[in-house]
């Protein structure tokens, strides 16, 4: 509504400001006009034509004369019927045509109706103006109407939006209040089952417990009758052994000379194995059962059986024996009556002394000297403090640390595995790794870093395993490799001398595994199981079955051969100024042992030769005329010994004993050994 009304008063301004127009009125206006000029004619052409009348600036031109008739066309009633336009459009034409004719005739008519206009112009701009004025105010009061009522409209709209904002808040705290009281009540009830899963899994908990405890109480019974099933098939093992040692495959009655008790010792000895073997199989399985026991009491009533067959065996062989001396005995009394008659003429020849006479007068001992035996006891005690420092690792479940331990047994055994006398620098490169190892830096092994540090008994372990692994070598390499004694040794020296602990496990190693490298003779001791015993002599016992005479002396072989290797070489980039850790000097002491003691058949031979083929020339050379000396004594007096217990199948070391003896005897002196590694190796 207020857009038309502003649309109404531009309209109106518009129609106010355009020039003004002759109206369709004007035809019918003048037509008056000009018929009632036309009857006054007479009265204007009597006057004269200089005539005029006077007027002001503000009036035109014969306003005087017009006055009437405009006062006159004004109270004419112009809302009388209009004359139509093509009326109007006619009179117009006759006044142009007429104009020249009538405005010489009535001017003053004219002037009148010019006047008139002109009035009615004014009048007309005046009204505009007014009403102009009036839509102004009109338009301009209506403005501020508009105006207030839109601020009033505002406001209201800030108040309702702002209502609205104060209700969105008003809902949400409502839907967050909402949300937490249904937050709350949630973890109430997670609370209140969470008590419950709790209380459920503590009464779990409290049964399992009892359900452990019971079984803990039922295996701690179920152990402690296996482990009284275990001492008593133990306690049956130690009766049959000791029952197996009564029977000597080797026994010599002095009154039976030829009883044979090979059958009676062939069977004892499967019985032995039998007992031995249900206690293996138990041990792997767990505790022994009751049918086991059953099982090794009957092999113990067997023993026993047996035990009484071989005795009233040899009771018959005693009986009939003395029948048969008893004969003898008569025929002996007879020939030496013969005798009696031709003993005057027989001479008497001398005869050395023999058996314990013989022992007396060389001196000779049948077991290593106290002093040997306690150096030998100590090491074999570090050795087992040793294995007991480690035994956290050895014996942990987890297997982290079992990979640890795994890590660093392959670390120290792979380098010792990998020697040989192919090139001096990759022997060095192996004694480089072997010392970083021991040193506690990282190692490289199997693509894996390894260092003593993982683990705090690691260097313990390292140092036992390293020095089994490298008697190992001599049992295994060297034995089957003479010449490998020398790289294997010179590596082990090294080891030794910059770290001693190694060395002492060395020994610890060698002596247990071949006590002839003390020397010490092991004795039998009451009680000791035969294969026990065998396994303390060095033999290697398996399945109750000893390993053949001829391995054996090779393994014992191949470890003299290394300790022969090793007191007479250093390593060569070592400190020079220090002392050899176990020089010649032990070199000579095990010599002087050895011929101070009974020797053993087979093995004393094996064992000289060997010794003196790796290690002769260094002592030579160290000893000069005392090793000669040493020489000789075992040329002319210990070789027969050595002969005199040595039977007809084990000569061949006898033999080679004594070539090498007369040989180097013969030119004065001993060849460096086979495999000696020169000067010139360190180089390559």
């Amino acid at each position: 509504m207020l857009i038309e009304e502003i649309l109404s008063l531009q309209d109106i301004l518009e129609g106010c400001r355009s020039p003004p127009k002759l109206s369709s009125y004007s035809g019918w206006v003048l037509d008056r006009v000009i018929s009632r000029s036309l009857q006054e004619t007479p009265l204007s052409r009597s006057s004269t034509p200089n005539e005029s009348i006077p007027h002001t600036d503000d009036q035109p031109p014969s306003l005087a004369k017009i006055t009437s008739p405009a006062s006159e066309l004004g109270s004419s009633p112009l809302s009388s019927a209009a004359p139509s336009e093509s009326k109007g459009n006619e009179d117009l034409r006759l006044l142009e045509t007429d104009h020249k004719v009538h405005l010489l005739v009535l001017p003053s008519k004219v002037t009148e109706v010019e006047g008139c206009i002109w009035m009615y112009k004014e009048v007309h701009r005046l009204k505009g103006k007014e009403g102009l004025r009036q839509r102004q105010e009109q338009q301009e009061q209506m403005m501020r109407v508009v105006s207030d009522m839109a601020s009033e409209q505002l406001k209201r709209f800030d108040e309702l939006k702002e209502l609205k904002q104060h209700q969105e808040y008003q809902d949400l705290q409502e839907v967050m209040e909402k949300s937490s009281r249904e937050a709350q009540g949630q973890q109430e009830k997670l609370k209140e089952e969470h008590r419950h899963r709790a209380k459920i899994l503590n009464l779990k908990l409290r049964e399992a417990e009892q359900e452990r405890q019971r079984q803990e109480e039922l295996e701690r019974l179920r152990k402690e009758e296996g482990q009284e099933r275990l001492r008593r098939l133990y306690s049956i093992q130690e009766e049959v052994l000791q029952l197996n040692q009564q029977i000597d495959p080797n026994y010599r009655h002095k009154d039976l000379p030829r009883i044979d008790l090979s059958g009676f010792s062939n069977r004892g000895n499967q019985i032995c194995g039998l007992v031995s073997g249900l206690i293996r199989t138990t041990s792997e399985r767990g505790f022994p059962t009751q049918v086991d026991v059953a099982n090794t009491e009957r092999a113990l009533q067997e023993m026993r059986g047996l035990i009484s067959s071989m005795q009233q065996e040899i009771a018959t062989a005693l009986e009939e024996k003395r029948k048969r001396d008893e004969e003898e005995e008569r025929e002996r009394k007879k020939e030496l009556q013969k005798q009696e008659q031709l003993k005057a003429q027989t001479p008497v020849p001398a005869q050395h002394p023999r058996g314990k006479e013989q022992k007396e007068v060389l001196g000779l001992q049948v077991k290593a000297e106290e002093s040997t035996m306690q150096w030998y006891q100590q090491l074999q005690d570090a050795s087992d403090q040793c294995v007991a420092s480690f035994s956290g690792l050895t014996d942990c479940k987890d297997n982290q640390v079992k990979n640890i331990r795994m890590d660093l047994q392959k670390a120290a055994s792979i380098p010792v595995s990998q020697i040989s006398s192919i090139a001096g620098s990759q022997l060095r490169e192996i004694f480089d790794k072997i010392n970083n190892l021991l040193s506690g830096k990282s190692v490289q092994s199997g693509g894996r870093t390894v260092s003593v540090t993982q683990h705090p008994q690691g260097l313990d372990f390292v140092y036992y395993k390293l020095a089994e692994k490298f008697v190992k070598q001599g049992e295994e390499e060297v034995a089957s490799h003479h010449e490998a004694a020398f790289p294997i040794a010179v590596v082990a020296s090294g080891i030794w001398e910059l770290h001693p602990r190694v060395g002492d496990l060395i020994l610890a190693h060698l002596h247990k595994k071949c006590p002839y490298s003390v020397p010490f003779y092991p004795a039998f001791k009451e009680g000791t199981p035969i294969e026990e015993y065998q396994r303390i002599l060095g033999y290697q016992v398996k399945d109750s079955k000893v390993e053949q005479q001829d391995n054996f002396l090779k393994r014992m072989s191949g470890m003299i051969r290394l300790y022969a290797a090793i007191i007479q070489l250093r390593w060569p980039y070592g400190n020079k100024q220090v002392t050899h850790p176990h020089g010649l000097g032990h070199g000579w002491r095990w010599m002087a042992q050895m011929l101070n003691m009974e020797p053993l058949s087979d093995v004393t031979a094996t064992l000289l030769f060997d010794f003196l083929e790796v290690c002769g020339n260094a002592l030579m050379k160290h000893y000069q005329v005392q090793f000669w000396k040493m020489l000789l004594l075992i040329r002319e007096d210990y070789f027969h010994r050595i002969e005199a217990i040595t039977i007809s199948g084990q000569m061949g070391s006898l033999m080679r004993l004594k070539q090498f003896l007369e040989k180097c005897l013969q030119r004065k002196e001993i060849p460096l050994p086979k495999g000696y590694l020169p000067s010139s190796f360190w180089r390559s």
